[in-house]
């Protein structure tokens, strides 16, 4: 077990979100967990489309992105709600790790993803 899966462990271990996607997960092979980062990497180019073309939180654009990543986790993790989403979102600008994923490709689009997120 990695870093991260006992820290989702130690925070999560209780949630029925956390039961499903040990059910899911454990059954994935390789292939499987790179088509799982090919979906989110997918939806995390929507939002870095449409932060970038200027589109508002609001816009059907930015919609489709928040969309397409909550289905993508739904796919492959678990049932993703938008109220679990939001909570995702929250997650995204107040951990420096997911910041600097979404900032890392363009700066400022954590809390982009986050507003559109809680703009839904």
């Amino acid at each position: 077990m990695n870093v991260y899966e006992e820290e989702a462990r130690d925070r999560w271990a209780g949630t029925d979100a956390y039961r499903q996607s040990i059910s899911k997960t454990s059954r994935y092979s390789a292939e499987d967990f790179a088509a799982a980062k090919v979906d989110q990497e997918a939806a995390t180019e929507l939002f870095v489309s449409a932060f970038g073309n200027g589109h508002s939180i609001d816009s059907p654009k930015a919609q489709e992105a928040v969309i397409a990543h909550r289905a993508a986790i739904t796919k492959w993790f678990y049932d993703c709600s938008v109220e679990m989403q939001k909570n995702l979102a929250t997650i995204y600008i107040e951990d420096p790790r997911f910041a600097e994923y979404y900032d890392g490709r363009v700066r400022g689009l954590s809390h982009y993803v986050h507003d559109a997120i809680m703009a839904q």
